[in-house]
């Protein structure tokens, strides 16, 4: 018999507290954080939903695994149980460990960027861009129309145009483009899929180009759920079976393992081409570490293992996909304009048509998560004009799109926390005109939404 509840496939072994605060407490302390939700002390936080990078639960046996680790500076056999268990899903010749996925695009870009590049993908998530950047290159949207649309219900919005992509290669001189990359699930798009189909289409035109293909593939557990769930003729597949198919038209990958494999550090890079990979191996010496370790404990190596086995786990994967739907439609139901369809990771609600009255250069994402943050404790993040506003010239220009993303850490909360976010969501509703604007007092150049200092606009 099947019923219409989704049970966590999981009991509670352990818990830890949360914090429950005043709303005049939560105001103070975002007051003294300048109005940053990422320097604000995790301790004054009751719901995260900041990230699901590397904030999930391990489980029993990714903590056994923990004991198991053996933290040999080469050689190690945590290292074998790592790459074996990579290359189940993604047997490509050449794997490099890293400390996390940011770590493995510094690697690849410098080796590839460089002034006079360009480097399209569908959407560039913000370590990535900054990486392509730092090396002077060009990072390239090309996201299909319909991933510009909050509302479409197009069941793969993450899709890559590729119309503008065969384009952009056939205008682009020799060497100009050393790689396209698609991120799947596209996470600044609203952590919409990216389908089988597009995934061959793009193989298919780099190939004619001469041009490698590579796999953001943080959140492919995901993605392969979507593919299993929504593309015709893949519904009996298993996730595994779909998985592989995805790595067997890129010529490599970066992985940050702290989002579906499970860890709470780690990545990896992985290449076909053997030359690409002794000049990555090299540059992993002088700043991460041997290659057999990477910059990772071996006792992480075997955490990440074992993760990478439950994350393609149908009744995981499909408690996951529905709890956060079950979010993303409560939301919605309040009055809160979401991303549509809902994504696998996270909410993302759109702040532009909540806040039409705060223009995008006043930050309307800001505006909304400080008052989610003050409102109930609830901390999301801001994906638009702070994230990607700022040009590489220092001009400012507004994102595409104005979002605050509800990222759900894997296996942490239960359904009562979530009815909470709703709550939360509601009274953010009914507060929405009166919130104003923000402005940036101090910035970085780079990667700025970490580090900025807000003030609110009351003037």
């Amino acid at each position: 018999m099947n019923f219409t509840t989704i049970i966590e496939p999981f009991r509670i072994h352990s818990v830890e507290p949360l914090a429950i605060l005043s709303e005049a407490a939560r105001r103070e302390a975002i007051r003294d954080s300048h109005y940053n939700l990422f320097d604000l002390p995790s301790r004054l936080v009751t719901i995260d939903l900041l990230t699901d990078s590397g904030t999930g639960a391990m489980s029993r046996d990714q903590w056994a695994a923990l004991q198991h680790g053996d933290e040999s500076y080469a050689g190690s056999p945590s290292w074998e149980i790592f790459r074996n268990a990579v290359s189940e899903l993604f047997p490509y010749k050449h794997l490099i460990p890293t400390h996390q996925g940011r770590a493995a695009e510094r690697i690849l870009f410098s080796l590839l960027g460089g002034p006079d590049k360009i480097i399209p993908s569908n959407t560039h998530f913000d370590t990535t861009r900054a990486n392509i950047e730092f090396t002077g290159a060009q990072a390239i949207d090309l996201v299909i129309a319909e991933g510009k649309d909050t509302q479409s219900n197009h069941p793969f919005k993450g899709n890559i145009d590729l119309d503008a992509l065969r384009s952009l290669l056939q205008g682009s001189g020799p060497g100009t483009v050393p790689v396209v990359m698609l991120t799947v699930t596209n996470n600044s798009g609203g952590g919409q899929p990216v389908s089988l189909a597009n995934i061959r289409s793009t193989k298919e035109i780099c190939q004619q180009f001469g041009v490698p293909l590579f796999l953001d593939a943080c959140r492919f557990a995901e993605n392969a759920w979507f593919i299993r769930s929504r593309e015709a003729g893949q519904q009996d597949r298993t996730v595994v079976d779909i998985v592989r198919e995805m790595a067997s038209y890129a010529d490599g990958m970066t992985m940050s393992a702290k989002k579906d494999p499970m860890g709470n550090i780690g990545g990896w890079l992985a290449v076909n081409d053997d030359d690409l990979a002794e000049q990555a191996r090299s540059m992993l010496i002088l700043t991460e570490g041997f290659p057999t370790y990477g910059g990772l404990a071996g006792r992480d190596l075997e955490a990440i293992a074992v993760g990478l086995r439950e994350a393609v786990n149908h009744d995981y994967l499909n408690y996951r996909i529905t709890s956060t739907k079950y979010l993303g439609e409560a939301l919605a139901s309040a009055g809160i304009p979401v991303v549509q369809p809902i994504g696998g990771h996270a909410v993302y609600l759109d702040a532009r048509a909540l806040l039409p009255h705060i223009p995008p250069l006043e930050f309307p994402g800001q505006a909304a998560a400080v008052a989610l943050y003050e409102i109930g404790g609830v901390r999301g993040c801001e994906i638009g004009s702070v994230m990607f506003g700022r040009q590489p010239d220092g001009s400012e220009r507004p994102a595409a799109l104005e979002l605050v993303r509800l990222a759900i850490p894997r296996r942490t909360y239960t359904q009562s926390h979530i009815d909470y976010v709703i709550e939360v969501g509601e009274e953010l509703v009914r507060r929405a005109p009166a919130l104003v604007g923000y402005r940036i007092t101090n910035g970085a150049t780079t990667l700025r939404h970490f580090t900025a200092q807000f003030q609110p606009i009351t003037d």
